[in-house]
Protein backbone atom coordinates (compact mmCIF):
# COMPACT_ATOMS: atom_id res chain seq x y z
CA UNK A 1 0.00 0.00 0.00
CA UNK A 2 1.08 3.57 -0.67
CA UNK A 3 0.85 6.69 1.50
CA UNK A 4 1.77 10.24 0.50
CA UNK A 5 2.10 13.49 2.47
CA UNK A 6 3.24 16.97 1.37
CA UNK A 7 6.10 18.55 3.31
CA UNK A 8 8.64 21.29 2.60
CA UNK A 9 12.41 21.68 2.72
CA UNK A 10 14.68 24.71 2.83
CA UNK A 11 17.42 25.92 0.54
CA UNK A 12 18.79 29.13 1.98
CA UNK A 13 15.76 31.25 2.86
CA UNK A 14 13.58 29.68 0.17
CA UNK A 15 11.37 26.65 0.68
CA UNK A 16 10.70 23.88 -1.84
CA UNK A 17 8.00 21.21 -1.95
CA UNK A 18 8.92 17.70 -0.80
CA UNK A 19 6.60 14.73 -1.35
CA UNK A 20 7.01 12.15 1.42
CA UNK A 21 5.99 8.79 -0.11
CA UNK A 22 5.76 5.53 1.83
CA UNK A 23 5.32 2.05 0.35
CA UNK A 24 4.46 -1.00 2.51
CA UNK A 25 5.25 -4.46 1.12
CA UNK A 26 5.19 -7.99 2.46
CA UNK A 27 8.48 -9.56 3.41
CA UNK A 28 11.15 -9.35 6.07
CA UNK A 29 10.47 -6.18 8.14
CA UNK A 30 12.81 -3.33 7.17
CA UNK A 31 12.83 0.45 7.08
CA UNK A 32 14.64 2.11 4.16
CA UNK A 33 14.84 5.76 3.12
CA UNK A 34 15.74 7.06 -0.33
CA UNK A 35 15.79 10.51 -1.95
CA UNK A 36 19.14 11.85 -0.64
CA UNK A 37 18.30 12.03 3.09
CA UNK A 38 21.14 13.17 5.35
CA UNK A 39 22.01 11.58 8.70
CA UNK A 40 19.43 13.60 10.67
CA UNK A 41 16.67 12.47 8.28
CA UNK A 42 17.76 8.83 8.37
CA UNK A 43 17.73 8.89 12.16
CA UNK A 44 14.04 9.73 12.02
CA UNK A 45 13.35 6.01 11.52
CA UNK A 46 13.79 5.34 15.23
CA UNK A 47 11.96 8.49 16.27
CA UNK A 48 8.99 7.66 14.03
CA UNK A 49 8.86 4.01 15.12
CA UNK A 50 8.83 4.87 18.83
CA UNK A 51 6.43 7.81 18.40
CA UNK A 52 3.84 5.67 16.60
CA UNK A 53 4.04 2.88 19.18
CA UNK A 54 3.91 5.27 22.15
CA UNK A 55 0.89 7.05 20.68
CA UNK A 56 -1.21 3.86 21.02
CA UNK A 57 -0.96 3.26 17.26
CA UNK A 58 0.29 0.23 15.37
CA UNK A 59 3.64 0.30 13.62
CA UNK A 60 3.52 -1.99 10.56
CA UNK A 61 5.73 -5.10 10.50
CA UNK A 62 6.42 -4.77 6.77
CA UNK A 63 9.08 -3.75 4.32
CA UNK A 64 8.85 0.04 4.58
CA UNK A 65 10.32 2.23 1.85
CA UNK A 66 10.26 6.02 2.29
CA UNK A 67 11.00 8.26 -0.68
CA UNK A 68 11.61 12.01 -0.49
CA UNK A 69 10.84 13.62 -3.85
CA UNK A 70 12.47 15.34 -5.66
CA UNK A 71 15.12 12.67 -5.20
CA UNK A 72 17.86 14.84 -6.70
CA UNK A 73 17.80 17.40 -3.84
CA UNK A 74 19.48 16.66 -0.52
CA UNK A 75 17.08 16.58 2.45
CA UNK A 76 18.29 17.87 5.81
CA UNK A 77 16.86 18.31 9.29
CA UNK A 78 14.21 16.74 11.49
CA UNK A 79 11.17 18.58 10.07
CA UNK A 80 10.11 15.53 8.00
CA UNK A 81 9.43 13.29 11.05
CA UNK A 82 5.72 14.06 11.24
CA UNK A 83 5.31 13.70 7.47
CA UNK A 84 6.94 10.25 7.50
CA UNK A 85 4.77 9.10 10.42
CA UNK A 86 1.56 10.33 8.74
CA UNK A 87 2.50 8.70 5.41
CA UNK A 88 3.10 5.36 7.17
CA UNK A 89 -0.26 5.59 8.95
CA UNK A 90 -1.98 6.43 5.63
CA UNK A 91 -0.33 3.45 3.93
CA UNK A 92 -1.69 1.03 6.53
CA UNK A 93 -5.16 2.63 6.57
CA UNK A 94 -4.92 4.16 10.06
CA UNK A 95 -5.17 7.78 8.81
CA UNK A 96 -7.62 9.42 6.42
CA UNK A 97 -5.62 10.38 3.31
CA UNK A 98 -8.36 12.55 1.75
CA UNK A 99 -8.37 15.07 4.58
CA UNK A 100 -4.57 15.40 4.43
CA UNK A 101 -4.26 16.11 0.71
CA UNK A 102 -4.35 19.91 0.96
CA UNK A 103 -2.10 20.16 4.03
CA UNK A 104 1.64 20.76 4.35
CA UNK A 105 2.90 18.73 7.32
CA UNK A 106 5.95 19.82 9.34
CA UNK A 107 7.35 18.76 12.69
CA UNK A 108 9.92 16.78 14.66
CA UNK A 109 8.80 13.83 16.78
CA UNK A 110 10.07 12.83 20.18
CA UNK A 111 10.09 9.19 21.22
CA UNK A 112 6.84 9.54 23.20
CA UNK A 113 4.99 11.07 20.25
CA UNK A 114 5.21 14.71 21.28
CA UNK A 115 5.84 17.30 18.58
CA UNK A 116 8.99 19.39 18.98
CA UNK A 117 9.70 22.74 17.26
CA UNK A 118 11.70 22.93 14.06
CA UNK A 119 13.81 25.70 12.56
CA UNK A 120 12.81 27.67 9.49
CA UNK A 121 9.01 27.56 9.86
CA UNK A 122 8.49 31.18 8.78
CA UNK A 123 10.44 31.04 5.47
CA UNK A 124 8.87 27.66 4.70
CA UNK A 125 5.32 28.94 5.20
CA UNK A 126 5.99 32.07 3.15
CA UNK A 127 7.45 30.03 0.28
CA UNK A 128 4.63 27.48 0.46
CA UNK A 129 2.05 30.25 0.38
CA UNK A 130 3.68 31.66 -2.76
CA UNK A 131 3.39 28.21 -4.33
CA UNK A 132 -0.35 28.03 -3.62
CA UNK A 133 -0.50 26.10 -0.33
CA UNK A 134 -2.66 27.59 2.40
CA UNK A 135 -3.15 24.87 5.06
CA UNK A 136 -0.40 23.75 7.42
CA UNK A 137 0.22 21.43 10.36
CA UNK A 138 3.00 22.59 12.70
CA UNK A 139 4.16 21.86 16.28
CA UNK A 140 2.54 24.00 18.98
CA UNK A 141 5.95 25.47 19.85
CA UNK A 142 6.06 27.04 16.34
CA UNK A 143 2.52 28.42 16.66
CA UNK A 144 3.56 31.99 17.46
CA UNK A 145 6.06 32.20 14.63
CA UNK A 146 3.47 30.99 12.10
CA UNK A 147 0.74 33.33 13.33
CA UNK A 148 2.10 36.45 11.61
CA UNK A 149 1.45 35.27 8.04
CA UNK A 150 -1.87 36.36 6.60
CA UNK A 151 -3.85 34.33 4.07
CA UNK A 152 -3.09 30.86 5.43
CA UNK A 153 -4.64 28.47 7.97
CA UNK A 154 -2.25 27.00 10.51
CA UNK A 155 -3.18 24.12 12.81
CA UNK A 156 -0.77 23.49 15.67
CA UNK A 157 -0.65 20.27 17.71
CA UNK A 158 1.17 19.00 20.77
CA UNK A 159 1.56 15.37 19.71
CA UNK A 160 1.09 12.79 16.96
CA UNK A 161 -2.10 11.38 18.43
CA UNK A 162 -3.76 14.82 18.20
CA UNK A 163 -2.86 15.03 14.51
CA UNK A 164 -4.30 11.56 13.85
CA UNK A 165 -7.52 12.28 15.73
CA UNK A 166 -7.97 15.59 13.89
CA UNK A 167 -7.63 14.12 10.40
CA UNK A 168 -9.76 11.11 11.28
CA UNK A 169 -12.56 13.44 12.38
CA UNK A 170 -12.34 12.62 16.08
CA UNK A 171 -11.07 16.04 17.11
CA UNK A 172 -12.53 19.45 16.24
CA UNK A 173 -9.95 22.21 15.98
CA UNK A 174 -10.05 25.68 14.47
CA UNK A 175 -7.10 27.36 12.73
CA UNK A 176 -4.79 29.26 15.06
CA UNK A 177 -5.53 32.94 15.64
CA UNK A 178 -3.39 35.51 13.88
CA UNK A 179 -1.04 37.76 15.84
CA UNK A 180 -0.79 41.50 15.36
CA UNK A 181 2.72 42.75 14.83
CA UNK A 182 3.99 45.93 16.45
CA UNK A 183 7.58 47.17 16.75
CA UNK A 184 8.98 47.10 20.27
CA UNK A 185 9.21 50.80 21.08
CA UNK A 186 9.43 50.79 24.89
CA UNK A 187 12.82 49.04 25.05
CA UNK A 188 15.24 49.59 27.90
CA UNK A 189 18.79 49.57 26.55
CA UNK A 190 21.88 48.83 28.60
CA UNK A 191 23.75 51.71 26.94
CA UNK A 192 22.31 55.17 26.32
CA UNK A 193 23.89 58.24 24.75
CA UNK A 194 22.87 60.20 27.84
CA UNK A 195 25.63 58.36 29.73
CA UNK A 196 28.32 59.30 27.20
CA UNK A 197 30.13 62.48 28.24
CA UNK A 198 31.36 64.74 25.46
CA UNK A 199 32.19 63.14 22.07
CA UNK A 200 29.64 65.33 20.31
CA UNK A 201 31.11 64.79 16.83
CA UNK A 202 30.98 61.01 17.29
CA UNK A 203 27.38 61.17 18.53
CA UNK A 204 26.39 63.24 15.50
CA UNK A 205 28.08 60.70 13.20
CA UNK A 206 26.29 57.79 14.88
CA UNK A 207 22.97 59.59 14.40
CA UNK A 208 23.68 60.01 10.68
CA UNK A 209 24.79 56.37 10.36
CA UNK A 210 21.64 55.08 12.09
CA UNK A 211 19.39 57.33 10.02
CA UNK A 212 20.77 56.47 6.58
CA UNK A 213 22.21 52.99 7.16
CA UNK A 214 25.80 54.16 6.59
CA UNK A 215 28.95 52.31 7.63
CA UNK A 216 31.05 54.03 10.30
CA UNK A 217 34.55 53.66 11.75
CA UNK A 218 35.45 54.97 15.22
CA UNK A 219 39.18 55.29 15.84
CA UNK A 220 41.12 56.72 18.74
CA UNK A 221 43.25 55.88 21.79
CA UNK A 222 42.24 53.22 24.34
CA UNK A 223 39.63 54.32 26.85
CA UNK A 224 38.23 57.14 24.76
CA UNK A 225 34.75 55.59 24.62
CA UNK A 226 34.69 53.97 21.15
CA UNK A 227 33.12 50.70 22.30
CA UNK A 228 30.60 52.44 24.55
CA UNK A 229 29.53 54.68 21.67
CA UNK A 230 29.13 51.69 19.37
CA UNK A 231 27.06 49.82 21.94
CA UNK A 232 24.70 52.81 22.12
CA UNK A 233 23.86 52.26 18.44
CA UNK A 234 20.87 49.91 19.09
CA UNK A 235 19.22 52.60 21.23
CA UNK A 236 19.02 55.06 18.32
CA UNK A 237 18.18 52.71 15.43
CA UNK A 238 14.85 53.45 13.69
CA UNK A 239 11.76 51.34 14.36
CA UNK A 240 11.37 48.18 12.31
CA UNK A 241 8.80 47.91 9.56
CA UNK A 242 6.84 44.65 9.30
CA UNK A 243 8.58 43.76 6.01
CA UNK A 244 12.01 44.24 7.60
CA UNK A 245 10.96 42.19 10.64
CA UNK A 246 9.89 39.28 8.42
CA UNK A 247 13.23 39.34 6.59
CA UNK A 248 15.15 39.22 9.88
CA UNK A 249 12.89 36.55 11.35
CA UNK A 250 13.42 34.29 8.33
CA UNK A 251 17.17 34.27 8.89
CA UNK A 252 16.98 33.89 12.68
CA UNK A 253 14.47 31.04 12.28
CA UNK A 254 16.78 29.16 9.91
CA UNK A 255 19.73 29.70 12.26
CA UNK A 256 17.66 28.41 15.21
CA UNK A 257 18.14 31.56 17.33
CA UNK A 258 14.56 32.85 17.18
CA UNK A 259 12.74 33.44 20.46
CA UNK A 260 9.80 30.98 20.51
CA UNK A 261 7.73 33.18 22.83
CA UNK A 262 7.63 36.21 20.57
CA UNK A 263 7.75 34.26 17.30
CA UNK A 264 9.09 37.28 15.42
CA UNK A 265 11.96 39.75 15.73
CA UNK A 266 10.79 43.12 17.09
CA UNK A 267 14.15 44.89 17.44
CA UNK A 268 16.93 45.45 14.96
CA UNK A 269 19.73 42.95 15.60
CA UNK A 270 23.08 43.99 17.03
CA UNK A 271 25.77 41.37 16.41
CA UNK A 272 29.26 41.67 17.89
CA UNK A 273 31.47 38.68 17.04
CA UNK A 274 34.90 38.41 18.68
CA UNK A 275 37.92 39.20 16.53
CA UNK A 276 38.92 35.51 16.62
CA UNK A 277 35.76 34.61 14.66
CA UNK A 278 36.47 32.53 11.57
CA UNK A 279 35.53 33.50 8.04
CA UNK A 280 32.75 30.88 7.99
CA UNK A 281 31.35 32.16 11.30
CA UNK A 282 31.21 35.67 9.89
CA UNK A 283 29.93 35.00 6.36
CA UNK A 284 28.05 31.71 6.89
CA UNK A 285 28.54 28.28 5.40
CA UNK A 286 29.71 25.03 6.91
CA UNK A 287 28.21 21.64 6.16
CA UNK A 288 24.60 22.87 6.22
CA UNK A 289 25.28 26.31 4.69
CA UNK A 290 23.85 28.13 7.70
CA UNK A 291 23.72 31.95 7.84
CA UNK A 292 26.67 33.74 9.45
CA UNK A 293 27.00 36.86 11.58
CA UNK A 294 26.60 39.26 8.64
CA UNK A 295 23.24 37.69 7.78
CA UNK A 296 22.12 37.55 11.41
CA UNK A 297 22.84 41.30 11.45
CA UNK A 298 20.56 41.88 8.44
CA UNK A 299 18.62 45.17 8.80
CA UNK A 300 20.64 45.85 11.94
CA UNK A 301 24.22 46.43 13.07
CA UNK A 302 27.40 44.37 12.75
CA UNK A 303 29.87 45.69 15.32
CA UNK A 304 33.52 44.71 14.82
CA UNK A 305 35.57 45.85 17.81
CA UNK A 306 39.36 45.96 17.43
CA UNK A 307 38.89 46.07 13.65
CA UNK A 308 42.51 45.36 12.56
CA UNK A 309 42.73 42.32 14.85
CA UNK A 310 40.43 40.31 12.58
CA UNK A 311 42.27 38.31 9.97
CA UNK A 312 42.70 40.16 6.70
CA UNK A 313 41.06 37.34 4.71
CA UNK A 314 38.00 37.52 6.97
CA UNK A 315 37.68 41.28 6.57
CA UNK A 316 38.07 41.08 2.79
CA UNK A 317 35.02 38.82 2.59
CA UNK A 318 32.92 41.79 3.79
CA UNK A 319 33.56 43.80 0.63
CA UNK A 320 30.99 42.10 -1.62
CA UNK A 321 28.18 41.86 1.00
CA UNK A 322 28.62 45.54 1.93
CA UNK A 323 28.19 46.49 -1.72
CA UNK A 324 25.42 44.04 -2.73
CA UNK A 325 23.50 43.53 0.52
CA UNK A 326 23.64 39.74 0.21
CA UNK A 327 26.12 36.87 0.52
CA UNK A 328 26.33 33.91 -1.84
CA UNK A 329 27.65 30.75 -0.18
CA UNK A 330 28.89 28.24 -2.76
CA UNK A 331 29.77 24.71 -1.69
CA UNK A 332 30.28 21.47 -3.60
CA UNK A 333 26.78 20.16 -2.88
CA UNK A 334 24.77 23.41 -2.95
CA UNK A 335 24.77 27.18 -3.44
CA UNK A 336 22.58 29.42 -1.29
CA UNK A 337 22.04 33.16 -0.90
CA UNK A 338 21.35 35.00 2.34
CA UNK A 339 20.50 38.69 2.79
CA UNK A 340 23.29 40.69 4.44
CA UNK A 341 22.12 44.28 4.46
CA UNK A 342 23.75 45.58 7.64
CA UNK A 343 25.31 48.73 9.08
CA UNK A 344 29.00 48.09 9.72
CA UNK A 345 30.19 49.77 12.91
CA UNK A 346 33.93 49.28 13.45
CA UNK A 347 36.23 50.56 16.16
CA UNK A 348 40.01 50.50 16.36
CA UNK A 349 43.14 52.00 17.82
CA UNK A 350 45.13 53.99 15.25
CA UNK A 351 48.38 52.15 16.05
CA UNK A 352 49.68 49.26 18.21
CA UNK A 353 50.11 51.46 21.31
CA UNK A 354 46.87 53.28 20.53
CA UNK A 355 48.10 56.87 20.92
CA UNK A 356 48.92 57.88 17.35
CA UNK A 357 47.17 61.17 16.57
CA UNK A 358 46.10 61.80 20.16
CA UNK A 359 46.10 65.41 21.32
CA UNK A 360 47.22 64.49 24.85
CA UNK A 361 49.20 61.24 24.63
CA UNK A 362 52.56 60.42 23.04
CA UNK A 363 52.76 57.60 20.50
CA UNK A 364 55.67 55.18 21.04
CA UNK A 365 55.31 53.29 17.75
CA UNK A 366 57.69 53.64 14.85
CA UNK A 367 56.45 54.70 11.41
CA UNK A 368 56.99 51.15 10.17
CA UNK A 369 54.94 49.65 12.99
CA UNK A 370 52.09 52.06 12.32
CA UNK A 371 52.17 51.36 8.59
CA UNK A 372 52.17 47.60 9.20
CA UNK A 373 49.26 47.91 11.61
CA UNK A 374 47.11 50.00 9.25
CA UNK A 375 48.04 47.80 6.28
CA UNK A 376 45.75 45.12 7.69
CA UNK A 377 42.86 47.22 6.37
CA UNK A 378 42.80 47.30 2.58
CA UNK A 379 41.97 50.37 0.54
CA UNK A 380 38.90 48.83 -1.13
CA UNK A 381 37.45 47.92 2.29
CA UNK A 382 38.08 51.40 3.73
CA UNK A 383 36.54 52.94 0.60
CA UNK A 384 33.25 51.29 1.60
CA UNK A 385 33.15 53.06 4.98
CA UNK A 386 31.22 56.34 4.80
CA UNK A 387 32.03 57.96 8.14
CA UNK A 388 35.47 57.92 9.79
CA UNK A 389 35.46 59.58 13.19
CA UNK A 390 38.36 60.54 15.46
CA UNK A 391 37.34 59.72 19.04
CA UNK A 392 39.94 61.31 21.30
CA UNK A 393 39.91 61.16 25.09
CA UNK A 394 37.44 63.46 26.82
CA UNK A 395 38.63 66.26 29.09
CA UNK A 396 38.29 65.95 32.85
CA UNK A 397 35.72 68.72 32.84
CA UNK A 398 33.51 66.89 30.29
CA UNK A 399 33.95 63.64 32.20
CA UNK A 400 32.94 64.99 35.62
CA UNK A 401 30.44 67.67 34.67
CA UNK A 402 26.86 67.24 35.85
CA UNK A 403 25.41 68.75 32.69
CA UNK A 404 22.68 66.64 31.14
CA UNK A 405 23.55 64.93 27.86
CA UNK A 406 21.01 64.31 25.10
CA UNK A 407 19.34 60.94 25.52
CA UNK A 408 19.09 58.18 22.94
CA UNK A 409 15.30 58.60 23.01
CA UNK A 410 15.60 62.16 21.70
CA UNK A 411 18.08 61.15 19.01
CA UNK A 412 15.93 58.18 18.01
CA UNK A 413 12.93 60.45 17.51
CA UNK A 414 14.90 62.46 14.92
CA UNK A 415 16.16 59.26 13.30
CA UNK A 416 12.61 57.90 13.01
CA UNK A 417 11.39 61.12 11.41
CA UNK A 418 14.19 61.09 8.85
CA UNK A 419 13.76 57.37 8.16
CA UNK A 420 10.04 57.96 7.56
CA UNK A 421 11.02 60.41 4.82
CA UNK A 422 13.20 57.71 3.27
CA UNK A 423 10.48 55.04 3.51
CA UNK A 424 8.09 57.30 1.61
CA UNK A 425 10.78 58.18 -0.92
CA UNK A 426 11.66 54.55 -1.69
CA UNK A 427 8.20 53.01 -1.25
CA UNK A 428 7.74 49.93 -3.43
CA UNK A 429 11.43 49.67 -4.42
CA UNK A 430 12.66 47.30 -1.71
CA UNK A 431 15.09 49.99 -0.50
CA UNK A 432 14.67 51.23 3.09
CA UNK A 433 17.50 53.73 3.54
CA UNK A 434 19.73 56.15 1.66
CA UNK A 435 22.84 53.99 1.91
CA UNK A 436 21.28 51.39 -0.41
CA UNK A 437 20.42 53.80 -3.24
CA UNK A 438 21.55 52.65 -6.69
CA UNK A 439 23.02 54.97 -9.31
CA UNK A 440 19.62 55.72 -10.81
CA UNK A 441 18.24 56.73 -7.39
CA UNK A 442 21.31 58.86 -6.64
CA UNK A 443 20.75 60.80 -9.88
CA UNK A 444 17.06 61.23 -9.05
CA UNK A 445 17.23 62.16 -5.37
CA UNK A 446 20.67 63.77 -4.98
CA UNK A 447 20.51 66.80 -7.24
CA UNK A 448 22.92 69.59 -6.26
CA UNK A 449 22.85 73.33 -6.73
CA UNK A 450 25.84 75.17 -8.20
CA UNK A 451 27.65 75.79 -4.88
CA UNK A 452 27.23 72.20 -3.67
CA UNK A 453 28.33 70.82 -7.06
CA UNK A 454 31.47 72.97 -7.08
CA UNK A 455 32.34 71.95 -3.51
CA UNK A 456 32.03 68.25 -4.34
CA UNK A 457 34.06 68.67 -7.54
CA UNK A 458 36.92 70.38 -5.72
CA UNK A 459 37.03 67.65 -3.05
CA UNK A 460 36.88 64.90 -5.69
CA UNK A 461 39.84 66.31 -7.62
CA UNK A 462 41.92 67.44 -4.64
CA UNK A 463 41.72 64.14 -2.74
CA UNK A 464 41.66 61.80 -5.76
CA UNK A 465 38.41 60.18 -4.69
CA UNK A 466 36.99 57.08 -6.32
CA UNK A 467 33.63 57.10 -8.06
CA UNK A 468 32.31 54.97 -5.18
CA UNK A 469 33.58 57.52 -2.67
CA UNK A 470 31.87 60.36 -4.51
CA UNK A 471 28.56 58.48 -4.60
CA UNK A 472 28.80 57.66 -0.91
CA UNK A 473 29.34 61.34 -0.09
CA UNK A 474 26.12 62.10 -1.97
CA UNK A 475 24.26 59.41 0.00
CA UNK A 476 25.50 60.76 3.34
CA UNK A 477 24.64 64.30 2.29
CA UNK A 478 21.13 63.13 1.39
CA UNK A 479 20.80 61.69 4.91
CA UNK A 480 22.04 64.89 6.54
CA UNK A 481 19.49 66.84 4.48
CA UNK A 482 16.75 64.44 5.63
CA UNK A 483 17.72 65.06 9.26
CA UNK A 484 17.34 68.77 8.54
CA UNK A 485 13.99 68.06 6.82
CA UNK A 486 15.45 69.69 3.72
CA UNK A 487 14.16 68.64 0.32
CA UNK A 488 17.35 69.82 -1.38
CA UNK A 489 20.96 68.95 -0.68
CA UNK A 490 22.78 72.17 0.16
CA UNK A 491 26.47 73.04 0.22
CA UNK A 492 26.57 72.67 4.02
CA UNK A 493 25.30 69.10 3.78
CA UNK A 494 27.97 68.23 1.22
CA UNK A 495 30.69 69.88 3.33
CA UNK A 496 29.74 67.84 6.42
CA UNK A 497 29.60 64.60 4.40
CA UNK A 498 33.06 65.30 2.94
CA UNK A 499 34.47 65.98 6.41
CA UNK A 500 33.26 62.58 7.64
CA UNK A 501 34.64 60.87 4.55
CA UNK A 502 38.18 62.25 4.71
CA UNK A 503 40.77 61.32 7.27
CA UNK A 504 44.45 62.08 7.56
CA UNK A 505 45.05 58.53 8.87
CA UNK A 506 43.23 56.49 6.19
Amino acid sequence: MLGKVISFGLKGINGYKVDVEVDLNKGVPSFDMVGLPDASVKESKERVRSAIKNSALTFPLSRITVNFAPASTRKEGSLYDLGVACAILIAQGALNSESLKQFVVLGELSLNGDLKPVSGILPILISAKQKGFCKFVVPSANKKEASYIEGIDVYSFDDLSGVVRFFNGNLTQQPDEKSEWKPQTNCVFADDLARVKGQYAAKRALEIAACGGHNILLWGPPGSGKTMLARCMPSILPDLTFEEALEITKIHSIAGVLDEKSGIVRQRPFRSPHHTATTVALTGGGKDCKPGEISLAHNGVLFLDEFPEYSRNTLETLRQPIEDGLITIARANQTVEYPANFILVASMNPCPCGNFGSKTLQCTCSAGEIAKYLKKLSGPLMDRIDLKIDVDRVSYYDLRTESKEESSEDVRARVNNAREIQNKRFKGTGVHCNAKMNNKMIKQYCELDTDAELLLQNAYEKYNMSARGCNRILKVARTIADLDASENIEAGHIAEAIAYRLSDKF
